[in-house]
């Protein structure tokens, strides 16, 4: 049996890790999980440990382990501390070595991509033999590389075999915010169900429903879920720079949430790709300048 199915001894604490419900995945009680089954739940609470930022204390965990599943934890750990030299030698040797391990096209293929070497990260994941994590993972690739053709196939051929699962409804819904129209609707349903059920709800799917409600234009509806998801965790990254985005949006000013996000998470991608517009514009201005004086 599937360990991940309806049926499967896993499906409740993978659930919790996809909807971001990271500590409830921290303690889970795996003491009566079958022995086929402790390594891949070890993987999971060791994955959200490094997602609630201890990433230290995994590294040491794992420190000498010979299986590929904990070397790809480790990989994994090693570039959330900005160690990606080092993150992706473990990745790509992982890759040469075990690239038939789910774990390691998984977790391989998300360091991989973290450090710009998408082809590489595809060509691992593309090795998977129904995982549906390696398919999220390839949406959401394909997504970044303004692939949506891409990304509509992948979702598309999953959801012939996988049907109804957490993973295929949120890539397809991530899908759907890149493809507009009806699709943000349809993402804000699913966004919505588990952001707002006490069972599933956790900062990131609050953070998830207030980008559709953002999408379909409903600020008020945008800001009461982000101040909600800030409640739960004030430093949550993400959602502080949605908020920002927000408040450009409807007109406010954005210098203290700028400044929130920047005493956060300095390297956040909001900062780091505004940071490069800006110096476009500087120098795009700078020539403009120069023609107008001569």
């Amino acid at each position: 049996m599937d360990p991940y199915s309806a049926e499967g001894e896993l499906i409740n604490i993978h659930n919790h890790f996809h909807q971001g419900q990271y500590q409830e995945v921290v303690d889970f009680d795996t003491s009566a999980l079958s022995s086929e089954n402790a390594l891949p739940a070890r993987v999971l609470q060791l994955r959200a440990r490094v997602a609630l930022g201890q990433a230290e204390d995994v590294l040491d965990d794992v420190a000498g382990e010979s299986e590929p599943e904990l070397q790809a934890v480790g990989a994994l750990a090693e570039q959330a501390l900005g160690r990606s030299d080092a993150a992706v030698k473990t990745a790509e040797k992982l890759a040469a070595e075990a690239a038939d391990n789910g774990t390691v096209q998984v977790l391989g293929g998300t360091v991989l991509q973290a450090a710009g070497k998408s082809e590489e990260a595809l060509a691992l994941l593309s090795q998977h033999q129904g995982n549906l994590e390696a398919v999220a993972l390839i949406v959401q690739i394909h997504l970044q590389q303004n692939r949506n053709d891409l990304a509509i196939k992948e979702v598309a051929a999953a959801r012939r075999w996988a049907q109804d699962s957490l993973l295929v409804n949120l890539a397809e819904s991530w899908v759907g915010l890149r493809l507009g129209g009806d699709k943000y609707q349809q993402a804000f349903y699913v966004f919505e169900e588990l952001a707002q059920a006490p069972a599933t709800s956790s900062v990131r799917t609050l953070v998830s429903q207030a980008v559709a409600e953002l999408h379909l234009g409903r600020t008020e509806e945008a800001q009461a879920a982000l101040e909600e998801a800030l409640k739960k965790e004030p430093k949550f990254a993400d959602a502080i720079a949605d908020l920002l985005v927000l408040s450009v949006v409807t007109g406010k000013d954005p210098k203290e949430l700028t400044s929130n996000l920047e005493k956060v998470d300095p390297q956040h991608p909001f900062l780091t790709d505004l940071a490069e517009k800006s110096e476009l514009f500087d120098k795009a201005a700078t020539k403009y300048k120069a023609k107008v004086a001569a």
